[in-house]
């Protein structure tokens, strides 16, 4: 299992990570704003389908020794907001809501979980990226947040926010072929 994105195909990038169970455990890091918001995003979720999904990020506070963020992601130097749609639900295996305000041209998360043994995998698949520039930034945001993840569920201190994702964007950049 690689630690970084797969690329699938020139919209989708997909993550794999095996983390320390139960599976409830997980979903509640997915569903619930306070845990949450200890790795991505907190924000209320009406889990249903056609539920509202809120993420209210704050990258640069995320750790509690974050940098603030380079000259390009200025702009989310303090809390932004952003809304999507439960596309399905079906808890604790599948999570899947659209990413960004409806305007057509929203992507879409999905969060899958399966046991292994007292791991559970999680499958993260974000799909219908605009481009590659869309495509690199996601995938170093992922990448950041799963780590931080990771690290919230051993119990151990996660890497400051701002510059893993900075180190994280400029592998993908390398990475991610030119033509898609």
């Amino acid at each position: 299992m690689s630690e970084h994105g797969v690329i699938i195909d020139a919209g989708t990038v997909r993550f794999e990570r095996l983390l320390p169970g139960p599976i409830e455990r997980i979903w509640s890091y997915l569903t619930d704003s306070e845990k949450r918001g200890t790795w991505l995003a907190a924000g209320e979720m009406d889990l249903r389908v056609g539920g509202r999904v809120e993420h209210v990020f704050d990258n640069s506070g995320l750790t509690g020794h974050d940098d603030a963020p380079p000259p390009k992601y200025a702009s989310h130097a303090s809390e932004s907001r952003m809304h999507g749609e439960i596309t399905a639900c079906d808890p604790p295996r599948l999570l899947t809501y659209t990413w960004g305000e409806p305007s057509g041209g929203e992507s879409e998360v999905r969060f899958e979980l399966s046991e292994r043994g007292a791991k559970v995998l999680l499958v993260l698949t974000h799909r219908r990226l605009a481009n590659r520039d869309e495509m690199v930034g996601v995938a170093g945001g992922w990448h950041a947040h799963l780590e931080i993840l990771a690290h919230r569920l051993e119990g151990q201190a996660p890497p400051s926010f701002w510059p893993t994702h900075t180190k994280l964007e400029a592998e993908y950049e390398r990475r991610i072929p030119v033509q898609l």
